[in-house]
């Protein structure tokens, strides 16, 4: 095979979880006396952790109000980790053939690569069963997150692959970049959260409509 390992987005690659973090955002917001914010809106701000997101909560946009108080936003991001620690995985859901396509790829070591929070991950993975999918798992809170080149380097590391032999698999701009940072093969999957990015643009090697597509790239010779 050409790719001897998988490294794998989670949030809008193989999951669904915005409905999660919208009820969270919307729950805090009214909390701390903000106007809420509509699905449409988070499924656009999702991708860069959960800092950011609420950020972008309070900010009523992508982009985030640098004016915003410290206290303000440290008190809203408190607040929407307990609220979203009650609620992953309630709402979530896989995408379409997410479950096949990764039975498919069985016989390929995987490493899960999230900007979420690693108790908010494995409480999710558990949910939807998926963990025993993957020998490693690589979270926000471990170090750098995406776009950085180092989850991905790590990821590499852990399952004994160098980054020439591994393909990235993700839905966002943060996940194509944190690859050609890395020099690793990326396919991007256009139904995700891809914050109105148009992905092609980025120039991913692989460019994919549905879940399933990936498996004839990752398994050619």
């Amino acid at each position: 095979m050409r790719y001897q390992g998988i490294l794998f987005d989670l949030d809008g690659t193989l999951v669904n979880s915005a409905q999660d973090m919208y009820i969270a955002l919307n729950l805090t917001l009214t909390e701390v006396a903000f106007p809420i914010v509509s699905y449409a809106q988070v499924c656009s701000w999702v991708g860069n952790g959960i800092d950011t997101l609420v950020k972008r909560g309070l900010s009523g946009s992508i982009e985030v109000n640098p004016e915003l108080p410290a206290a303000l936003i440290d008190l809203a991001i408190q607040t929407f980790r307990s609220h979203y620690g009650q609620l992953a995985g309630q709402y979530a859901s896989l995408y379409p053939h997410v479950e096949t396509g990764l039975a498919a790829l069985a016989g390929f070591p995987k490493a899960l690569i999230t900007n979420k929070d690693r108790s908010f991950t494995e409480s999710l993975l558990h949910t939807l069963k998926l963990s025993a999918h993957f020998e490693v798992l690589i979270c926000g809170d471990d170090g750098s997150k995406k776009p950085s080149a180092e989850p991905l380097l790590n990821a590499c590391t852990a399952l004994g692959l160098q980054s020439k032999d591994v393909i990235m698999i993700g839905d966002s701009k943060s996940d194509i970049v944190a690859a050609h940072n890395a020099n690793i093969d990326v396919i991007a999957l256009t139904y995700g959260y891809h914050q109105g990015v148009n992905l092609q643009d980025l120039n991913p090697q692989y460019l994919c409509d549905d879940f399933l597509d990936i498996i004839p790239i990752l398994t050619q010779r």
